[in-house]
């Protein structure tokens, strides 16, 4: 019975570590990798940009825009999906996923309602307002970053953590939007 605890505890205790060790590998990833392109102009611009225009979005119409974004992924595409995967900052994004050897599974910029600015492949959502990524960034100020645990990720076919931060306006200081980049697991363990 106690070899059986032991075991258990021991099991435990090696979870923990590997847990602590993929959080510090992370955030190493985020410091040396990540820092130096995620605050890049095209990014900012785009960011502002969309913060105009969804201003006046209220949370139905986001609702709304959410689930044209979900029936579009599985049918293919849409408008809106087209708008978040093409052009400059988008093609920014996939330069990065491509640069990083496959360290990168997916990268995603939202603007300060939690919507999709671009995107380097096409995410399971448009809103990620209600979730982590942009309530433990965005929502807590400037220098807020979330670091997911492990897990499968059903948009880019691997098991990866999640690195979050908020995004802010280098003219002002003030957040303006987050950034999700998706860490292939096998990458950084």
């Amino acid at each position: 019975m106690l070899a059986g605890f032991l075991a258990v505890m021991l099991s435990a205790t090696a979870s923990e570590t590997k847990a602590d060790e993929f959080q510090m590998a992370m955030q190493l990833f985020l410091e040396s990798d990540l820092r130096p392109w995620i605050d890049d102009p095209v990014l900012i611009d785009a960011i502002r940009a969309q913060n105009t225009r969804s201003a006046e979005l209220t949370p139905s119409d986001i609702d709304a825009l959410d689930a044209d974004w979900r029936a579009a992924v599985d049918a293919g595409g849409s408008d809106l999906i087209d708008g978040v995967l093409n052009g400059a900052p988008a093609d920014f994004l996939r330069a990065q996923v491509e640069a990083s050897g496959g360290a990168i599974s997916e990268a995603f910029v939202m603007d300060n309602r939690g919507l999709n600015v671009a995107a380097s492949a096409a995410t399971s959502d448009y809103w990620q307002g209600d979730e982590d990524k942009f309530q433990m960034t965005f929502d807590i100020g400037p220098d807020a970053v979330h670091i997911s645990d492990i897990e499968f990720d059903a948009s880019s076919e691997t098991y990866q953590g999640q690195i979050s931060i908020t995004i802010v306006d280098p003219d002002t200081g003030a957040p303006i939007g987050a950034i999700t980049i998706g860490v292939d697991a096998q990458h950084l363990l």
